[in-house]
């Protein structure tokens, strides 16, 4: 039986580097070409805070996957990847939840939309998501501090309806783009929308278990000793598979193109400006 779980636990632990290293040069290139060639708008630069969350998830997570591997375990790993993880979740909210305004009601989400709320809203992501993580963290003793267990529950149940209400929006937006957009919208499918939906899917499928994995630790740990490293895992693959996503979207069958073109069909947004729901100025970010 011990042999068998260590088995388990060496072949999730070598898929886990696997991925997370090709998420690593997928990530990397999205943030070159999105952040150097293409033309940021006010969808794609969400889709670019996103890949840099990611690339930062998966940096750490390999970094402490070989730390661990030769000092032992530390529940502060656990805590700074999981920061990174937060932080795209955020964004992923702010995206869906934008595209899905955008279609619903884009004459009023263009006359109303403030100037540079993307950047705005990616700022507040960045800014909002560390307290959200560190602050039950330290509480609950994960920094090496002492635990103090009122300020634990009551910090650690703030976080988990944080990280709840995220994936909520989330997952609803990709749920009601699906259903306006297959049964009520007039319109075309509008830009970015195979992209929400596919991103809804993954964090839907691979995300929402490490959300669980932060919010029941010890109790997973101690019932279900193999949960932590499948959630490991499949966190990694909810963050590497967003470049294979945008790849699919942008290549066309039977054509070989240069990634540089590629990622400009599926993530550049100056030639659809002038659909439904996406008529804003590319200044307004």
């Amino acid at each position: 039986m011990f042999g068998l779980w260590r088995t388990v636990n060496s072949v999730l632990y070598y898929l886990t580097i696997v991925v997370a290293v090709a998420g690593l040069l997928g990530n990397g290139l999205v943030l070159w070409h999105l952040g150097v060639h293409i033309k940021k708008g006010p969808f794609n630069m969400y889709l670019l805070n996103v890949a840099a969350a990611d690339f930062l998830f998966l940096g750490c997570q390999l970094a402490f996957t070989g730390v661990q591997a030769a000092l032992g375990s530390d529940l502060l790993y656990f805590v700074v990847t999981f920061l990174w993880f937060a932080v795209g979740l955020w964004l992923l909210a702010a995206l869906g939840a934008e595209r899905c305004l955008s279609d619903m009601c884009p004459g009023c989400h263009q006359r109303c939309r403030p100037r540079h709320t993307s950047a705005v809203l990616c700022a507040l992501g960045w800014a909002l998501s560390p307290p959200a993580v560190l602050l039950p963290a330290r509480a609950c003793g994960l920094l090496r501090e002492g635990l103090r267990p009122f300020a634990c529950l009551r910090a650690h149940a703030a976080s988990i309806t944080w990280l709840l209400a995220l994936a909520g929006v989330a997952c609803g937006a990709g749920l009601v783009l699906l259903l306006w957009v297959g049964c009520c919208s007039p319109h075309p499918r509008p830009r970015f929308y195979s992209l929400v939906l596919t991103c809804t899917l993954l964090l839907a499928l691979c995300g929402l278990p490490f959300i669980l994995y932060w919010s029941l630790r010890p109790l997973l740990s101690l019932l279900l000793p193999v949960f932590p490293p499948v959630a490991t895992l499949l966190a990694c693959v909810h963050s590497s598979a967003k470049p294979l996503v945008y790849f699919m979207l942008g290549r066309q069958r039977g054509r070989r193109e240069s990634l540089k073109v590629v990622f400009q069909r599926a993530l550049g947004e100056e030639n659809h400006l002038g659909a439904v729901g996406l008529t804003l100025p590319m200044v307004h970010m």
